[in-house]
């Protein structure tokens, strides 16, 4: 008796079916590893804080942040951590060194009674 749900037995792989299944598996498994050690070697713009651009890796309520700021953004941002002490500012100067953003030295008294 017929039923609609047989299926017809597949045919065995052949010799040459196996082969081309091997090679698409093998140029699959070396992409995968060429993406791995791209991706270890190039850690991409967000990566490190360099050349005026600082990037925070800092705990937030959502489990972690990144912050990322370049140019007049990053020295503001270096600024006001290097004039504050909570937990941020602390996490923010170290990146802002590594860009190349020092603290702005405070003005000496003699300058400013010059002025007057």
């Amino acid at each position: 008796m017929y039923r609609k749900t047989q299926q017809p037995r597949p045919e065995p792989l052949t010799r040459r079916d196996k082969r081309g299944l091997a090679l698409v598996g093998a140029a699959i498994v070396a992409g995968l590893v060429g993406l791995g050690i791209w991706a270890a070697v190039h850690p991409g713009g967000y990566g490190q804080s360099r050349n005026g651009c600082v990037t925070v890796s800092a705990a937030s309520s959502t489990g972690g942040a990144l912050l990322h700021a370049c140019g007049a953004r990053a020295v503001a941002m270096c600024q006001a951590a290097f004039t504050h002490q909570d937990k941020l500012s602390l996490l923010t100067r170290p990146q802002c060194r590594l860009a190349g953003l020092r603290p702005v030295p405070a003005p000496s008294p003699s300058t400013t009674q010059a002025g007057g």
